[in-house]
């Protein structure tokens, strides 16, 4: 069977993480994805792989990159050029979906706001995914996924009370605005197939993010109560922590919410007693020693590892997890059991292990069909087979630098 976006051309000016994930999952479940890059102005991912500029092609080798644009082809267009512009708006008129990441003017100032691009295709799906949004005072500010959290609110819940605020280990409202596309482009298609129209999507990443911090914004609307970062504990429940386990830097979960629970990690230690001492026998005795609580737990997980420690828990229905390092997720037999990785063979960057699509559907699963493209690697694809531009025209968009074979290096230093 034909995959679930099978058909759907989507053009992509996406560059970085946030958008060119997103785009990348549209292709992971069988969209035409085409991604788009100006010979001066390409991904500045692909400069970021630390790779010497001595070696051949090194722009096509980052993991960075390469990670984030499988399923895709690339085709090179100076966007900042009246005919580079033309050449898009061609592209778009036999596409359905354009996605683009850039901030909120600069597709009004290129001549390719929606009304323009609605003029040459009526039915496109318009996604844009500026940090702050297309309206509203901050509009026009720059935003990454590094200041994305401090201003949805994410950080000053995070870290531990007394202490400063903590970012998580990676920017977060990226693959979060990433995960959002799909959904947004989905939306759009429907409405699309319904009403016969196109539709302009505007999808802020700070918004996006904000929703991930829904129970704190419920409680101070609600209540006007302003928690406090707690660290690895929770306001009401308790154990609920991260606790030693045996071995070098190992260190396992368990998030105990009921007396349920707790009688089941008390029969998991061996220590049933505990379940009836008056210390820990209901869930505000157990948040009130916690601290108690944590030394007696501690000392049980510490005489296993963390894997050891999580399965026992598991099988007394005690909700717990390892902590697992970066080799030790690569290698886990739940993820190898289902097929959560496959092997990705890139000509310039060679072969590695990448993560399978998310969603897993019976029928027709996303999959990873071809790595992420050379810079401009299908322009023949798309000037030629697509919009069916003859020879001389090829040529003079070559020789006016509306294209190119190979960035310009210098650009991006």
């Amino acid at each position: 069977m034909k995959a679930p976006l099978a058909g759907i051309r989507v053009v992509d000016l996406t560059m970085v993480w946030a958008g060119p994930f997103g785009t990348r999952l549209l292709g992971d479940y069988g969209a035409e994805v085409i991604k788009v890059e100006g010979p001066g102005q390409w991904d500045l991912l692909r400069g970021l792989g630390g790779i010497p500029r001595t070696v051949d092609r090194w722009y096509n080798r980052a993991a960075y990159f390469n990670h984030n644009n499988r399923n895709k082809y690339s085709a090179a267009i100076d966007l900042r050029q009246e005919a580079g512009r033309d050449l898009l708006l061609q592209l778009l008129a036999k596409s359905d979906v354009l996605v683009e990441n850039y901030r909120a003017n600069v597709m009004d100032n290129l001549g390719l706001s929606f009304e323009e691009v609605r003029a040459v295709n009526p039915r496109i799906v318009y996604v844009s995914m500026p940090g702050h949004g297309k309206t509203g005072p901050e509009a026009h500010y720059v935003t990454y996924g590094t200041n994305v959290e401090q201003l949805a609110g994410l950080v000053s819940v995070s870290g531990y009370e007394g202490g400063e605020p903590l970012k998580t280990g990676f920017s977060y409202g990226d693959p979060t605005a990433g995960l959002a596309v799909p959904a947004a482009v989905a939306l759009g298609l429907r409405q699309r197939n319904r009403t016969g129209e196109g539709v302009h999507i505007d999808l802020a990443q700070r918004e996006n993010l904000t929703g991930f911090v829904g129970e704190y914004l419920v409680d101070y609307s609600m209540n006007r109560e302003l928690r406090a970062p707690a660290g690895n504990t929770h306001p009401h429940f308790a154990p609920h922590g991260v606790y030693r386990s045996g071995g070098e830097d190992r260190w396992i979960t368990i998030a105990c919410e009921n007396d349920e629970q707790f009688a089941g990690l008390c029969r998991a230690m061996q220590r049933e007693e505990l379940a009836e001492d008056e210390r820990f026998a209901t869930v505000a005795a157990r948040k009130a020693n916690e601290q108690e609580l944590n030394a007696i737990i501690e000392e049980w997980t510490s005489t296993w590892g963390h894997y050891e420690a999580m399965h026992i828990l598991q099988r007394h229905g005690v909700p717990a997890g390892a902590v697992l390092t970066i080799p030790e997720v690569m290698s886990d037999p739940q993820l190898r059991a289902r097929g959560a990785w496959s092997e990705q063979v890139h000509p310039d960057a060679g072969a590695w292990e990448v993560e399978t699509p998310p969603w897993k559907l019976p029928r027709t699963p996303g999959h990873a069909r071809i790595p992420a493209p050379g810079f401009a690697e299908h322009n023949s694809y798309v000037f030629r087979d697509l919009l069916g531009l003859d020879e001389e025209t090829i040529a003079r968009l070559y020789a006016d630098g509306v294209t190119a074979d190979e960035p310009n290096v210098q650009s991006h230093t």
